[in-house]
């Protein structure tokens, strides 16, 4: 990996759907790492030419179904690792780690939760604890990075309205105390470093998800959930955080805004 590197990741809400887009983003600003969730596409399917074209050795986990995530990186990445390491085959496809320039980078797309109290909040929850777990066996040392859609807004500043949040997903106790282990693992929000995080052309750019439902993007009526945690290492060397609105105003956008960290310094 170049030093200086950059990676971005980004919920695309259909890489077939949002082709263009992705393509003109990567075409614009050459990030040496992609992390993609929401693909959308079986591995089979997914369109790696024009990624490959562009100089992109590319990673899959997906299927056909309303998940999916991809790592794109310039550099061969090695010990590829699709889903949990231990235990049974995760139900959908959300986890896609590998060694990039000896960095363990994890391309997260962590569950929605739906609704509190349901199946599907408890497996959030249970999914975040194999997570951690796995974090914890893999800790050697070296330096990890997590990225991707989370589906949590840490504080309630990450959120427009409180109050319309109230009794929702994604600003749970629970699922705060999910991030909250992860600073516990040494793991840190490079968007909280002092003058890491960029605003755009005077614009606050603090949310990075706006629904498609009720005018949300208009009116800036958004959350953050799409994060990168990283070790001290890299922590130490990460010197700007971009949430970038451009592509939610292209045609045919993503529900989110791709995220793009820059890293500085010597190689950890």
């Amino acid at each position: 990996m170049p030093t200086p590197f950059s990676l971005v990741t980004w919920n695309v809400n259909s890489v077939r759907a949002r082709l263009d887009n992705v393509l003109t983003y990567l075409d614009e600003h050459d990030p040496d790492v992609v992390c993609l969730q929401e693909t959308k596409v079986e591995n089979r399917s997914f369109p790696k030419v024009p990624f490959m074209e562009m100089g992109y050795q590319v990673a899959l986990h997906g299927t056909g179904g309303r998940a999916g995530v991809a790592t794109l990186t310039k550099v061969e990445a090695m010990d590829v690792v699709r889903g949990f390491r231990v235990g049974e085959a995760d139900a959908h496809p959300r986890v896609l780690s590998c060694l990039v320039a000896g960095i363990r980078i994890y391309n997260l797309y962590v569950p929605n939760g739906q609704a509190i109290g349901t199946e599907a909040f408890a497996y959030k929850l249970a999914w975040f604890a194999r997570l951690r777990a796995e974090l914890e066996r893999e800790a050697d040392g070296r330096p990890v990075l997590l990225c991707g859609d989370f589906n949590i807004a840490p504080e309630d500043a990450d959120v427009w309205s409180v109050a319309a949040m109230r009794g929702s997903t994604h600003v749970t106790l629970e699922e705060r105390g999910q991030l909250e282990q992860l600073r516990v693992l040494g793991l840190s929000d490079c968007f909280l470093k002092p003058d890491c995080f960029r605003e755009r052309g005077g614009v606050s750019g603090r949310f990075t998800w706006f629904d498609y439902r009720g005018n949300a993007w208009p009116k800036r009526q958004g959350l953050r959930i799409d994060h990168v945690y990283v070790t001290r290492a890299l922590l130490d060397r990460c010197v700007s955080l971009v949430h970038d609105y451009e592509p939610r105003g292209w045609e045919t956008p993503s529900d989110h805004v791709p995220v793009r960290a820059c890293f500085d310094g010597p190689p950890p």
